[in-house]
């Protein structure tokens, strides 16, 4: 399972990789997440909605997309409001100060689908959501630390460096879980390095020790053309979207903005992402 720091520090990026590089081996793998909160969809071939990073996960392991590799979907409404869907239909709508999610209930939800998804593959890559530590929401997080104990599976830690603060980032995030939690992490990754790694063996060294858990290794800087979860990622596909013949518009507030290439994934650069990586 790949958790992270923080939100947008490449865990759909690195999910998909590794499943495109277990799926080249010819291994059955299938992605993972337990609760996405993103307006950016996508719909099944039986009308169910699901996070459109999973389906980009399920397209890079060479299958279609399924809402049990994303049981959980919250989808802002504004003001503090969502709509939950779950299984890929709407459940309910919730806000700030009307009725709250039942977490047992969704965690039940959450254990269903995963016995399911991995009842038809041999390997599952699951993905977390934001961090582990929001310790204000200690208790409500399903998509983490929750999630990697139904799996039984093992946690690797990822840090953005190119956001600055990566060590403190990755310390602080590790120090911050319950004991049993910490005893989960079996390694970090330091993502989108630009440069020489090298300069960076002191601090790993001092990470290694203060953490008891291996620099798994030191992920490239890369670009890909692949669907977004959030509006995060607006201004770097509107980067990379320049040269071309099509243009879109970006608003304020927009829902489902990959529409125009849900479908358009570099899988040569995903490729060429694992031959650079560690």
């Amino acid at each position: 399972m790949f958790q992270a720091v923080c939100s947008s520090a490449g865990k759909s990026t690195l999910t998909a990789a590794l499943c495109r590089h277990l799926a080249r081996k010819g291994i059955d793998v299938a992605p993972f997440k337990a609760q996405n909160l993103s307006l950016n969809s996508f719909v099944t071939e039986d009308g169910g909605e699901m996070g459109i990073s999973q389906a980009f996960q399920a397209w890079a392991c060479g299958i279609e997309p399924d809402v049990d590799m994303n049981p959980i979907l919250l989808k802002p409404k504004g003001e503090g409001g969502m709509q939950i869907v779950l299984h890929g239909r709407p459940l309910k709508d919730i806000d700030q100060n009307g009725e709250r999610a039942d977490i047992g209930e969704l965690l039940g939800h959450v254990s269903d689908s995963f016995s399911r998804i991995k009842g038809r593959h041999d390997v599952i890559v699951i993905e977390g959501s934001g961090s582990p530590a929001e310790i204000n929401l200690r208790g409500r997080d399903v998509a983490n630390m929750a999630t990697a104990k139904i799996a039984g599976s093992p946690v690797i830690l990822i840090g953005d460096i190119d956001k600055g603060g990566v060590f403190a980032g990755l310390y602080g995030t590790y120090n911050l879980l319950d004991e049993s939690e910490r005893a989960m992490v079996k390694g970090f990754i330091i993502n989108r390095f630009r440069g020489d790694a090298s300069i960076l063996g002191p601090g790993i060294e001092r990470l290694e020790s203060e953490m008891s858990c291996p620099c798994l290794g030191v992920m490239p800087y890369a670009r890909l053309r692949s669907p977004a979860e959030d509006s995060m990622e607006i201004g770097k596909q509107e980067a990379d979207a320049s040269g071309g013949d099509v243009r879109e518009v970006w608003l304020r507030s927009l829902d489902d903005f990959t529409d125009v290439f849900e479908r358009s994934i570099d899988m040569l650069a995903l490729e060429e992402l694992i031959e650079k990586g560690p």
